[in-house]
């Protein structure tokens, strides 16, 4: 019983670390303001490193042209073009647009993966993968919660 409790601290800590702690970024706002501008579950998502549900955010099926945008800072992220259809349940990119997002290692749940975020906020988006469809061999697999669509 000790054990598993000692576990389920330790991932609540890990779940709990705000996104890019001590890291700075061109937009900020403090956490009062991150949570009047955000939903709770894009709060969650992008400043505490969430992950939606499978197959819940209306993203995942938008097929129309356009531009995937931070749901934070609104800065665009991902052009419609660069979107497949990966099975995952999450939006799925082989791409960001240049300078858009930046990456680092994430350690967290006893993994090594390629965590993503917005370079403007340091909102985090989700992970990339080396499974992706050619050109680039990668699926950048981003939290809807995480984007706002703006149709072409």
């Amino acid at each position: 019983m000790q054990r598993r409790t000692l576990l389920a601290s330790a991932l609540a800590l890990i779940a709990a670390r705000p996104a890019l702690a001590g890291d700075s970024f061109p937009f900020t706002l403090s956490d009062a303001e991150w949570r009047a501008r955000l939903s709770p579950l894009a709060y969650d998502v992008l400043r505490h490193e969430a992950t939606e549900r499978a197959f819940t955010s209306p993203l995942n099926d938008e097929k129309r042209r356009g531009t995937f945008h931070c749901a934070g800072c609104d800065q665009a992220l991902y052009a419609s073009r660069t979107k497949f259809d990966s099975g995952t349940g999450w939006p799925s990119f082989t791409a960001a647009l240049p300078g858009a997002v930046g990456n680092r290692e994430d350690r967290s749940f006893f993994m090594r993966r390629v965590e993503e975020h917005c370079a403007n906020c340091g909102g985090h988006l989700g992970h990339v993968f080396d499974d992706g469809p050619p050109p680039t061999g990668k699926r950048h697999c981003i939290n809807g919660a995480a984007l706002v669509f703006r149709a072409a």
